[in-house]
């Protein structure tokens, strides 16, 4: 255990060496913001039509839900841009180490591959889930000024931090292939996007074939999460997602031990 959180502290400070942590927080924060301001704003405007409408009848305005009009949409669009947030973290795991001939010292230390793995993987899905959470301003401003429901917030959460384990286990299983960290960028956004048109293809094929691209979709099992559903059967699927790549990044790790020996 020690030496795997040797290995994260060392991979996880050295995000925050080069700008790569900073521009990506920066981005993911300032997308969603606008998002969120985008929403809000269409939100107000429609209460207040809905209040003119109702006075002008002589009714009582009907309700309006803060969580299906503006967190819903912007839980949904958070993950469009995960497609580009998660290439870019884990594209250096190994890539960089590859390059710079780091790797050898890796493979020849005390460590094991399990452990070496397993580090780097934490170190980036730490990163990922620092990015996540700060988004929970935004909810926040939602709790002070409204009257959201807090648990679909909750599982709205936990269905992202689901979707970046899977997501960032695909990224270090690519990383592992290639020392070229463009190529380990775009091998991961290519995959990330393939399993969400996947999902699209359930719409035009017959029930068999649907339910299976459905299920083998990483977007498909969001979305329960973002209606503020939590089902663990999505969080199976994440979780064995991410631990399926991981071990084909230990045999990639494995075998490039054995080439090097």
């Amino acid at each position: 255990m020690r030496n795997i959180l040797t290995l994260f502290q060392r991979d996880f400070k050295a995000y925050f060496s080069s700008p790569i942590a900073y521009v990506l927080i920066a981005f993911f924060l300032v997308i969603t913001g606008i998002i969120f301001y985008l929403l809000t704003k269409s939100f107000l405007e429609y209460s207040v039509q809905l209040q003119w409408q109702a006075a002008r009848l002589r009714q009582t305005p009907p309700p309006v839900n803060v969580n299906i009009m503006i967190l819903r949409p912007l839980f949904q669009n958070m993950i469009i841009f995960t497609l580009i947030a998660i290439p870019a973290i884990t594209m250096r795991t190994f890539s960089e180490d590859k390059k710079s001939g780091t790797i050898e010292l890796l493979l020849t230390s005390p460590l094991t591959t399990t452990q070496i793995v397993v580090g780097k993987f934490l170190a980036a899905f730490a990163l990922y889930a620092l990015m996540i959470l700060l988004t929970w301003v935004y909810p926040l401003i939602m709790i002070v000024f409204g009257k959201p429901d807090i648990p679909p917030i909750i599982n709205a959460y936990a269905g992202l931090l689901g979707l970046g384990l899977a997501g960032v286990g695909m990224g270090v299983w690519v990383s592992s292939m290639t020392e070229n960290q463009i190529i380990a960028y775009l091998g991961t956004f290519g995959g990330l996007m393939t399993l969400w048109f996947v999902g699209w293809f359930s719409l035009f094929t017959t029930s068999f074939l649907g339910d299976f691209f459905k299920y083998i979709s990483l977007f498909e099992h969001f979305q329960d999460f973002a209606k503020g559903i939590f089902d663990t059967g999505h969080l199976v699927y994440y979780v064995s997602f991410c631990g399926i790549s991981l071990f084909m990044a230990y045999e990639g790790i494995e075998s490039l031990k054995w080439r090097s020996s």
